[in-house]
């Protein structure tokens, strides 16, 4: 092994789905991240797309998920002198994927209400507010339409020109199961809801209450705004560093951004009054807790006693 390079050994990780083509070894400069590594193993696997290998740990199975670390400071790798390799299958790029995601809510929100007056009509007498299906969409249903709108259409810009992932690619496997919560709970059944005739959003006056979700609505998205910018401004292009947030709500929990999301969409909920923005929102907070508990742990981890630890990851006083 020259001073310069660092020779591993390959093994496959899935004895039986193996990588047919898979190099007994590689060789590898001082300084090459796990990116590079995937790069050098796919050319010499005759994989196109590197972000379909997969490198793991021999020592204790994990995956390395760090594409910028250096592989001379894995141990486990080090000192067995072998990387485990598995073809992780067809990619996608995740800002593709989040952008799809987002496009679910937008989508049905445009169409079920072009199509109300033929949806509502199909079922006559199953549901009490069936038979008013040719009352025209209120006011109030006008706004829920802008609102989710609004929401959706933010995540889109922030997915194309805010948000930096630190990770390329995900299993293009994936993309139902991930599409299937916007999709299904914020597009198809908020949408079904919320536009349906004589529901409770089917008003045209706004009282206080509608008043006082408005408001928690705009200071929500303007404050998660404000928060994905800093979490953006955090990360280099292109890097997957790690940075401490100081921000709008950081000082109360680990995510700001997701407290933020929360009241927005409770501002929603007041204006609705509509039960699937509540099963869909409480679907999401499972999600979020479990996130901003796994970024709270990372923080802690990499920078120790320079992070103020929290108590609350993303909800003060609940989560």
């Amino acid at each position: 092994m020259a001073a310069n390079t660092l020779t591993l050994k390959l093994t496959n990780r899935a004895p039986k789905k193996p990588i047919k083509k898979l190099a007994p070894s590689i060789d590898l400069p001082r300084d090459a991240t796990v990116e590079d590594a995937k790069k050098i193993v796919a050319r010499a696997s005759g994989f196109s797309d590197f972000n379909r290998i997969g490198l793991f740990n021999p020592a204790d199975g994990k995956i390395l998920k760090d594409r910028k670390a250096l592989i001379q400071n894995e141990d486990g790798v080090v000192k067995a002198g072998e990387l485990v390799v598995k073809d992780l299958g067809p990619q996608v790029a995740w800002r593709t994927v989040f952008v799809i995601e987002y496009f679910g809510p937008i989508l049905f929100h445009a169409f079920i209400p072009l199509i109300r007056p033929y949806l509502y009509s199909i079922f006559p007498g199953k549901f009490q507010y069936i038979s008013e299906s040719a009352t025209p969409i209120t006011k109030v249903q006008w706004l829920l339409f802008a609102l989710f709108h609004i929401h959706f259409l933010k995540r889109e810009y922030e997915t194309i020109f805010v948000h930096k992932f630190s990770a390329n690619t995900m299993p293009a496997r994936n993309i139902v199961r991930n599409s299937a919560f916007y999709w299904l709970m914020a597009g198809l059944l908020c949408a079904l809801d919320i536009y349906a005739p004589g529901n409770l959003s089917a008003r045209d006056e706004l009282v206080p209450l509608d008043y006082i979700g408005l408001g928690l609505f705009i200071f929500g998205e303007v404050c998660n705004w404000i928060v994905h910018q800093h979490l953006a401004s955090l990360r280099k292009p292109g890097g997957t560093e790690r940075g401490i947030p100081n921000c709008i709500g950081s000082g109360l929990v680990t995510s700001p951004n997701y407290m933020f999301e929360v009241t927005a969409w409770v501002g929603v909920i007041l204006i609705s009054r509509s039960w699937a923005v509540v099963a869909f929102i409480c679907t999401g907070i499972i999600y979020m807790r479990d996130w901003s508990r796994g970024k709270e742990k990372a923080l802690r981890k990499e920078f120790g006693d320079r992070y103020k630890a929290k108590k609350y990851t993303m909800l003060p006083g609940l989560i």
